[in-house]
């Protein structure tokens, strides 16, 4: 998607380590009219596919996801990193590493909120090593619901997430894919 790939070229910065920030537009700091067209164009990829829930994991995939789900007028999901007082003991859980922050979790869903007549699109901010999208599919395959595919927003293309989670059968749609970054530079694929 042209417009977030000159966004992040404009406002995006490389941090040590592989990290590409952001968060002056999409994760932090939100851009709303940014966001609806990156969902808008989300709606437009998987248009036709039957989708009924919207299911992401807290916290900087959330912004993306609503938006998702007000597009395509399906409610939103989000896999908690820690159970909290209003939770119930009855939930779907899987761990997931997250190598941006260094630590594992493991994410939870009320089993009220996901279902075997669900056609769910899972939705991320970042895909790099596919913990994230592999943890909500196994909420998913849990609940017995079909996930559709999923949607992310930027895709680190030289890391192996995406590859081994389209390897695996998953669609995996990403509206900006990064073929490579250094201190200095952002390259997209074509």
């Amino acid at each position: 998607m042209e417009q977030l790939v000159e966004r992040i070229k404009r406002d995006g910065k490389v941090r040590p380590g592989g990290i590409l920030k952001v968060d002056s537009f999409l994760n932090h700091r939100i851009d709303p009219a940014l966001m609806y067209a990156m969902a808008c164009e989300t709606a437009r990829l998987f248009e036709g596919c039957g989708i009924n829930k919207v299911l992401t994991v807290e916290a900087s995939g959330i912004a993306f996801a609503v938006m998702v789900g007000y597009v395509t007028d399906c409610p939103v999901v989000f896999a908690k990193k820690s159970r909290s007082a209003n939770i119930s003991d009855s939930v779907f859980s899987a761990p997931v590493h997250s190598y941006t922050h260094g630590n594992d979790n493991n994410i939870i869903v009320s089993r009220e909120y996901l279902s075997p007549e669900d056609r769910v699109l899972l939705v991320d901010d970042f895909l790099a090593m596919g913990e994230a999208l592999r943890g909500l599919r196994s909420l998913a395959s849990q609940a017995g619901a079909t996930v559709v595919g999923a949607a992310v927003a930027v895709e680190k293309a030289f890391q192996p997430g995406g590859a081994s989670l389209r390897a695996e059968g998953l669609r995996v749609e990403a509206l900006a894919r990064i073929a490579s970054m250094t201190d200095d530079s952002i390259e997209f694929c074509e």
